[in-house]
Order: structure tokens, then sequence, then C-alpha cells
């Protein structure tokens, strides 16, 4: 089993802006005195030059267009409604806002089968909705496969009992904390765990100053001890620079680190060593995604582990 892969799907924007839906509790978007179809523009362009850097160093991006007909702002982070497992396994996610349920849709799944990726079976929380009650794929939870543990900070977007339900599902062990950021004088819940913390092979990138509870804090450096995993921390002031939001893929030579350029100017140069000893690191400029969408790098990148069909040589 790996911790990372060499494929994601991400989906093009066609409609995206700040979505108002999703603005009740995602503390790190805000508005931009543009058009819509400026702003939509310059998405299009910061999403266009991440895939190409993406693909320069080998990773396998399969790109989706978003659908016009859907009007779905927060269709790039696709991360949140599906994930994609080893075993075969599609997971399907209940989503806080209501035009974010419009991202699901079944042409995406066609098109990782087109792509020649193999699926057996569906988990599907999405029925959550209707009871409200929510948890927004590897947004909310942090996974590390290798040790079959789960990480979540628990918030509106990630119900404690589903992150249970997913766990006995996929036979992990929770590892289950409260994220709280500072927010006009009020400490508030973190609306994503992959905001506040980042999980790689042999590191993980944490805002350890979001968790409150010092018996909470112990319980998740013990996990990531236990595992063997150098902590990496960062300030809250990083992670409003999208320090936390990285996710390690792997490239054709070697394993990178991708984030925002925001994400990298942000650190200090002995946190940017402590992570060069693991791998490289990969950045680019995703500024209206991240005011506007309040996600950055990490968000619009959904790992694909399913197995792949061999290709017959004829």
């Amino acid at each position: 089993m790996s911790q990372i892969t060499n494929t994601i799907l991400m989906i093009r924007p066609v409609a995206f802006r700040m979505n108002e839906e999703t603005a009740v509790n995602n503390y790190f978007q805000e508005d931009i005195n543009l058009r819509k179809g400026e702003i939509n523009a310059n998405a299009q362009a910061e999403f266009d030059m991440f895939v190409e850097k993406l693909r320069g160093v080998g990773v396998q991006v399969i790109v989706e267009d978003d659908d016009p007909k859907m009007d779905t702002p927060d269709s790039i982070f696709p991360n949140n409604w599906v994930s994609f497992h080893k075993d075969g396994t599609v997971a399907m996610y209940p989503m806080f806002a209501e035009n974010r349920r419009r991202e699901r849709r079944e042409e995406i799944i066609n098109r990782l089968e087109a792509e020649g990726f193999i699926i057996e079976g569906f988990m599907d929380y999405t029925k959550a909705e209707e009871e409200g009650y929510f948890l927004e794929g590897t947004g909310s939870l942090l996974l590390d496969r290798v040790h079959n543990k789960v990480y979540c900070a628990i918030s509106p977007r990630a119900d404690e009992e589903l992150v249970v339900e997913f766990c006995e599902d996929f036979e992990c062990d929770p590892v289950l904390f409260t994220a709280n950021q500072s927010y006009k004088g009020q400490r508030l819940p973190i609306y994503h765990t992959n905001v506040m913390m980042a999980l790689a092979e042999n590191f993980a990138v944490i805002c350890l100053d979001t968790i409150d509870d010092k018996h909470e804090k112990k319980h998740l450096i013990k996990h990531l001890k236990e595992t063997k995993k150098e902590i990496i921390a960062i300030t809250e002031e990083q992670m409003h620079q999208f320090a936390g939001n990285m996710l390690q893929l792997q490239g054709k030579d070697h394993k990178y680190m991708v984030m925002s350029e925001a994400a990298r100017s942000s650190l200090r140069s002995d946190q940017v060593k402590a992570i060069q000893k693991h791998c490289k690191i990969l950045s680019s400029d995703l500024t209206t995604i991240e005011t506007c969408g309040g996600g950055s790098a990490r968000c619009m990148m959904a790992e694909v582990f399913l197995p792949k069909k061999e290709m017959q040589i004829v």
C-alpha cells in the first residue's frame, strides 16, 4: 500500500466565483472586486498553469471540464465529494452547501473508467445530507493509507458519527480532534482538516496552534510519532496563506510536495529544508482561486488510487 499516487483528477472551472453558500463557515474566503467572468477567466489561467506544471514533472492529470449548466462555483475542488481507493471503491460524500451537491456527476466517474481504471463498487454517504449531516471527502478526512488511520478535525462539515462510519467501512482507526482559528475575535472551527494539516509519506505539515485542547493535541502527536512521521509545525498566519493545504505526489523521477505560491512564500527556510529532506517542492500561483474559493492546491486534486486494467499487447 502506498501513501501517494502519480494520478489525480482535476475539474476545470467554468463558473468559478466566491460561493455565497460556503462563505458562512469558510473564513478563508474573500470577495474580489471583479466581474464574475473576469474572476473565472483568472481562475482558469491559474488552473491551466498548475496542470501544466504538474504534467511537466510527470504527474498524470486527468482534466474534466465543469458543466456550465450546473452553476457550480466550487467544482474546482473535487476532493470534497469523491475519493478513489486502491480496492476499486469510489466513495461519495455529503456536502454542506446545496449548490455543491450538483458537482457529483456520473460522467466524471465514467471518464475514469474510460481512462482504464477499474471501479468495483461505491460507498455512498450522501443520504446523510437529508438529515443535515456532512462529511466532505478528503477535505475532512486525512487518510494515512499505509497505517490505516484517519485524521479528522470535527466541524460543521465533518460529522463525528459519519467519520466513525467511514472508518468502520474502510477498516481504519479514527484520530479525532477539534481545530479552531481566530476570526473576528472568536475561536471558530476550521471548515476542513486539510487546510491545517497535510499528511505525506514520512512527515506531516500541521498547525498545532489550532488545536486548543491539550489532550487532543497530545493524542494527535502520539499517532503521528507512532507512524514515524516528522512533524513540521506551521503558524496560524502561515495556515492562512494555505501552508497546510499541500499534497505529496509521485512525479516521473521524483516525489513532490505540491502547494500554492502563497504557501511556498510563507514558509521559513528551516521549514523548506525540512520538506526538501523528503521530497522536492512544486508551487504555482493560485491567488484568485485561494481568495474567492477559500481553498488551495490540495483541494483542487482528487487522488486516484484505483487499480488499472492491464494493457493487452496484440
